[in-house]
């Protein structure tokens, strides 16, 4: 039943690139040496990677399954790699963050420029995630720190609030509500809204916001992330519901961030493993961080 790495590594380039030969080209090995190996690997699994029909190859749930599977295991790979390259070339160290899609447009190229000035010589990677993604990269050691606008939820995580973070309804220039200072839920029900799905966690703050299910607006837009939302408010699609983070420390084109009077806040937040000490690289850049904030 066990397969092996040789075995993942071919199962992943048809995955990716959809044919035998092309998978095989990836490889640098023949066509019908991925064909045997690929063949073998069913027969070991019990079932069927792929569904074979008029020469193409179509992937069954089961590989779609274990695709996510495959791809964790290969970060892994690369995280190794990483180190032995740092080791290798001597760096003085690297830092491995992951912040939420919207933080990686606004808070951290600002908390990583500011960083660099320091640490000129610091291998920085950084990776936006999805709070599951990030939970699974922060306890499997993928990355060090996690810079969230959302809420991760474990035993053996350690959170520290880093700011406030207030929602923002994104309102076109020249709108009747752009000149406000603040506006209420309810003022908000009859526009034109962006907002999010039932299964996006944001959305379930957005949801709060407005009270009761009689309450709940109708949508226009619906979307997964707040960064895609303050877009299409750019873009004139109507007014988005984001957090303050979202558009944090930048003037945005055409659209202008009216705080909305509401109780219900989000919050930014940095992770880490609680049985994991921070480097002294994770600890000066979380200082950056925080200090950037207080301005």
């Amino acid at each position: 039943m066990k397969i092996n790495l040789r075995q993942i590594e071919v199962f992943r380039a048809v995955m990716l690139t959809g044919s035998i030969s092309a998978a095989a080209k990836l490889l640098y090995v023949s066509q019908p040496a991925i064909s045997r190996l690929l063949s073998h690997t069913e027969q070991r699994l019990g079932f069927a990677l792929f569904r074979r029909t008029k020469g193409r190859l179509y992937p069954t749930p089961e590989a779609r399954r274990m695709l996510a599977e495959v791809n964790s295991v290969y970060e892994g790979i690369e995280r190794v790699n990483e180190i032995a390259e740092d080791l290798a070339a001597n760096r003085t160290g690297s830092l491995r963050v992951s912040c939420s899609p919207n933080l990686g447009q606004t808070v951290l190229p600002r908390a990583i420029a500011r960083f660099r000035l320091a640490h000129p010589e610091v291998r920085i990677v950084v990776r936006t995630q999805i709070p599951a993604n990030m939970l699974r990269a922060l306890l499997s050691g993928q990355v060090e720190l996690g810079v969230s606008t959302m809420p991760l939820t474990h035993p053996n995580l350690e959170a520290r609030v880093l700011a406030r973070n207030p929602l923002v309804a994104l309102v076109p220039e020249g709108h009747r509500l752009a000149g406000r200072s603040a506006v209420r839920p309810a003022e908000l029900a009859g526009e034109a809204l962006i907002g999010y799905g039932d299964d996006v966690p944001f959305g379930l703050l957005i949801r709060e916001m407005f009270g009761g299910e009689a309450d709940q607006p109708d949508f226009s837009v619906q979307v997964e992330q707040a960064h895609v939302a303050r877009a299409l408010a750019q873009a004139g699609a109507g007014i988005a519901l984001v957090d303050a983070m979202t558009v944090f420390g930048q003037s945005w084109p055409d659209i202008v961030a009216v705080p909305v009077k509401t109780r219900v806040m989000a919050s930014a937040q940095i992770f880490h493993v609680e049985t994991e000490p921070l480097s002294r690289l994770a600890l000066d850049f979380v200082d950056t961080l925080v200090a950037m904030m207080k301005r």
